[in-house]
Formats: structure tokens, C-alpha cells, sequence
């Protein structure tokens, strides 16, 4: 096989890679297997994460790839997170549990038709609403932190939080985007210091400290935007 055509499998084969992974996590989580479930998501992530950025770096970005990215999104960070918090906690509360499974697929699946159409041309420096990924990964990790406290009375609030998630997919609220570091740039090892203090604590604080930095990242965008409307009224 020629090196070109190995250099185009490459960022697909990852991608296929998050689909199998997604659905290996219904499976489990189909099982009671909820904490290896919740891993296979987040092992997801880092494909889908590699996929983009071995694209662009063998130049081997195509409209296929995208197309077959964003199925793969539908499934690992749509399908698998929503079927892991119904088997969880989601079928001890009839439709609506059901309900709000079935909105965060269906919000998550509006949010990527909405990034491909917007991406067309190029790829936007800025996210408009929570991506996919970020959201399947609050899910998760909140599956995740409810396993290890045992929080059972935290289980509803969870579900309107997941509510919450979703509309916030689809909401007009920027969120900035990791693809867009530049890696070559002098900021990188300033970046690689602060990865290396994060990745520290991480090791220490597994679940804790994920799920602190991706609730981070899905609250910075209503402080953001906040932070602006209140901005802007104080100069009216």
C-alpha cells in the first residue's frame, strides 16, 4: 500500500477506533459495568482528539473525514454517554429519565449539524455552544464521581444538570478551541508546564481532577458571556 493512502487510514482508522470504543461502552453499561463504561468514553475523547490533529498534521484532511467524524461524535459522545446515564440512574425515573437521555442525543446531534454547516470553509477558532466531547465527558465524569461517593441523592439534580448540558450544545454561548494551539508558538512551553502541574494532580486525584477541569471548561462559557452582558450594559 502506498505511503499517501497509509497516511489517509490513519486519522479514519482513529476514528473508527472512537465508534468501537462508544459502542463497547453500551455494552458494558447495558452489563452494570458502569466505571468501565464511563472509561471507554473518555478513552474516546483521546481519539477523537488525535484523529483531527494527525489530519492536519500528514495533510490528509477531506470532507469524508469530517462527515465520518461527526458519526463517530453521534455515537461515542451522543449515544454511549446518553445510554450510560439512563442504564445508571435514568430508568429509576421513568420519562423523565428517558426524556432527558434522549434530549442530549438529540441536542448533541443538532450541535455537530450546526458545526459542520458553520465549518464548511475552515475551521472556526471558537466553538458556538458546548462541543459534543466536552459534554460527553461531563456526563461521564459525573457518572464517574457519583460511583465513588455514592451520592444517590444527588441522582436527580444530576439529571437536570444533564439538561442543562445540553441546552448549552446548543445555546449561542462561545466556548474557545484546543484544536486552535499552536503548537510551534513560544506559548507551548509555558502550556507544557501548566499541562505537566495539571497532569500531576490528575495522577493523584484521578476522577476529581478531570472532572474539576472539565467543569471548568463547560463554565467558562456562561461566566464568559456574563462577564461581557454585564460588561456591555455598564458602557450603555
Amino acid at each position: 500500500m502506498k505511503p499517501e493512502k497509509i497516511a489517509f487510514l490513519l486519522p479514519n482508522f482513529f476514528t473508527a477506533a472512537s465508534i468501537f470504543l462508544g459502542m463497547l461502552s453500551i455494552v458494558k453499561a447495558s452489563n452494570g459495568e458502569f466505571e468501565i463504561s464511563a472509561w471507554l468514553i473518555m478513552a474516546a475523547t483521546v481519539f477523537d482528539g488525535l484523529d483531527g490533529r494527525i489530519a492536519r498534521l500528514t495533510n490528509t484532511m477531506s470532507n469524508f473525514g469530517a462527515e465520518f467524524d461527526s458519526l463517530a461524535d453521534i455515537v461515542a459522545f451522543g449515544v454511549a454517554p446518553a445510554m450510560l446515564l439512563y442504564f445508571y440512574i435514568g430508568h429509576d425515573y421513568g420519562r423523565f429519565g428517558f426524556l432527558v437521555t434522549a434530549l442530549f442525543v438529540i441536542f448533541g446531534s443538532i450541535r455537530l449539524a450546526r458545526f459542520n454547516s458553520a465549518s464548511q470553509n475552515k475551521e472556526p477558532s471558537v466553538f458556538i455552544g458546548l462541543p459534543i466531547p466536552a459534554a460527553a465527558s461531563a456526563i461521564t465524569m459525573g457518572v464517574l464521581f457519583l460511583l465513588d461517593y455514592e451520592f444517590k441523592n444527588l441522582n436527580i439534580i444530576f439529571l437536570i444538570i444533564t439538561l442543562i448540558i445540553s441546552v448549552l450544545m446548543v445555546s449561542n454561548i462561545r466556548y474557545p478551541s484546543l484544536k486552535k494551539i499552536d503548537v510551534n508558538n513560544t506559548f507551548f512551553y509555558k502550556l507544557l508546564v501548566i499541562f505537566t502541574f495539571v497532569f500531576s494532580i490528575i495522577y493523584i486525584y484521578s476522577i476529581e481532577g478531570i472532572a474539576l477541569i472539565i467543569l471548568g471548561y463547560v463554565l467558562y462559557g456562561p461566566i464568559r458571556a456574563i462577564y461581557y452582558l454585564i460588561k456591555s450594559k455598564k458602557r450603555v
